[in-house]
């Protein structure tokens, strides 16, 4: 019996355990592990546990897609549990008050994550056959499931299957033609070779032959493609522009202890000064300071001593950009205020120049969906403030003295494709500011980055990236890391900023390439079902 046949042939717990753990390996296949090969086992698995996943010929249409729904929400959960465990994290910050939820939030994300993967596996099941076409089958089930759980009910994408197929930059350049969700189905498709090349009957030979060729091609063509980009790329940078990226490493449970805001205040003036090259002033040369998200401990409008004190920091015509947080003025009927998690552009007379609004909220970290309820059963948001923040009011880029403008993500917004842009005028590069902080040395700072790697890929942007424990970076447009400071580091790096590249396919065409792609899968998928069961008959 091969190894394929043992699998199909489970039942009962040892199907469930096998799909659990197999999903729960595949999370080791993103960073900081990047085990990509890992899903070369666990992708088979799942594709013969739907194999097996079979039900009375005389049950009604709905009952037999179940099994094959049961071994994805197992598998689904397993991998969302191995890969996303660390949110847990920030339950931990302010203990005493929101311990108790760490449990709920670490089992329930990945619990509701997994239905997406559910209604992937049954979607395939509903198109299941013998043979080569399944695996066409299932790669497009399954980027379509993922697509959904990127976009449906605000989206996540946070590790998307496509990331674990490009974890180094000559495996990314593809992003800039199909963006992730291609990428996504050029994943499945080769993680699934070995389902395509173990069993089947000598009917199908020629097929699987084909199909495996087709494959093989596709990573042939990403890996020259990526080859041949980079070997081309140019180390180009704009005139007279050099930033400091500054990371304090501030413990999130010390951020807003009271009378610790002037402590945390001057650390981020004393870690900007910090001086690389022995002899020079650590600002000397800088035209731009970013601090990391939320970085400053109090209203910054409402502090003008601390306005004047980072007029001191800053060389003659130099800038700072900095996260904060932003109110409005109290309203004269209720005293209520609105709070913006935003990042602020500074100049060097301590003039606020501009101000960026957070457009897209984390729930439950930033605001709470259906508050009302939610606060009379004691639950609130992570961040300590009275109804959470509101969100901006639309992307837009903000300009700059003395360089490009720039596309502002602040936290997670930099985990959507095709969302980084605001409209008008391109940018000149994405400015991603982060406070990681809330996670600990956990692997999700690590995967943050990749994310954010990626969006500079899509776009042809380089990206400009402080973060308050690290990992902090500035990345070409090419996606090679050019400098980082290490997670849990102190410290600044500095450097020039890349010239953008022009427009990339992904950018322009957004995600045509990739419905195109994935229609072409599909209908070879229903082609090859028909052929073959013309064959057999």
């Amino acid at each position: 019996m091969s190894v394929a046949d043992t699998v199909i042939v489970l039942w009962g717990w040892r199907r469930i355990g096998l799909a659990l753990v197999a999903g729960a390996i595949s999370a080791l296949a993103f960073p900081p592990f990047n085990a990509a090969p890992v899903l070369l086992v666990t992708i088979p698995v799942f594709i013969w546990l739907i194999d097996g996943s079979v039900t009375p010929e005389r049950a009604f249409a709905l009952r037999r897609l179940l099994p094959a729904a049961a071994i994805g929400w197992w598998f689904g959960f397993g991998f969302f549990l191995g890969g996303l465990w660390w949110i847990g994290a920030a339950f931990l910050v302010d203990a005493d008050e929101f311990a108790w939820l760490m449990p709920v939030a670490v089992i329930a994300l990945p619990a509701g994550l997994a239905l997406f993967w559910a209604f992937g596996a049954a979607l395939a099941r509903m198109f299941w056959s013998d043979g080569w076409p399944r695996i066409l089958v299932f790669a497009v089930a399954m980027t379509i499931a993922e697509w959904l759980r990127g976009h449906l009910l605000g989206g996540f994408p946070w590790n998307a299957v496509g990331y674990a197929v490009m974890p180094l930059p000559v495996l990314m350049q593809g992003a800039a033609l199909i963006g992730l969700w291609g990428m996504t189905l050029i994943a499945f498709l080769v993680f699934s070779l070995p389902a395509l090349v173990i069993g089947g009957s000598r009917r199908d030979r020629g097929g699987r032959y084909a199909l495996l060729t087709v494959i093989v091609l596709l990573l042939v063509a990403d890996v020259g493609y990526g080859t041949i980009r980079l070997h081309r790329a140019e180390d180009a940078f704009v005139p007279d522009v050099r930033f400091r990226l500054v990371q304090p490493a501030i413990n999130q449970s010390e951020k807003w202890q009271k009378g610790r805001a002037e402590e945390i205040f001057n650390r981020l003036l004393d870690t900007s000064r910090i001086s690389l090259v022995a002899g020079r002033s650590g600002l000397t040369g800088i035209t731009h300071v970013v601090w990391p998200e939320s970085s400053i401990p109090f209203l910054l409008t409402e502090n003008p001593d601390a306005l004047r004190a980072i007029a001191d920091l800053l060389p003659s015509g130099s800038t700072l950009i900095a996260g904060a947080v932003r109110a409005t003025p109290p309203d004269p009927a209720t005293a209520r205020r609105q709070f913006f998690n935003a990042i602020y552009v500074i100049n060097d007379d301590g003039v606020i120049r501009d101000a960026y609004d957070k457009v897209h909220l984390v729930p439950f970290g930033e605001y709470l969906p259906f508050q009302a309820t939610l606060e009379s059963w004691g639950i609130r948001q992570l961040t300590r403030l009275p109804g959470g923040f509101s969100a901006g009011a639309s992307r837009r880029n903000v300009p700059l003295a003395n360089a490009p403008a720039f596309a502002p993500l602040i936290c997670y917004e930099a985990i959507f494709p095709g969302e980084v842009i605001g409209p008008g005028e391109r940018p000149g590069f994405l400015l991603n500011v982060t406070n990681d902080a809330w996670y600990g040395n956990t692997p999700g700072p690590a995967q943050h980055l990749r994310l954010a790697q990626l969006r500079a890929i899509e776009e042809g942007l380089p990206l400009v990236r402080a973060a308050n424990n690290g990992i902090s970076a500035i990345v070409d447009p090419y996606g090679r890391i050019l400098s980082s400071l290490a997670l849990g580091t102190s410290g600044v790096i500095e450097g020039e900023l890349p010239v953008a590249l022009p427009p990339t396919l992904y950018e322009s065409q957004g995600e045509r390439p990739f419905l195109g792609l994935l229609l072409f899968a599909a209908v070879a998928a229903v082609f090859g079902r028909f052929s073959l069961r013309s064959r057999n008959n």
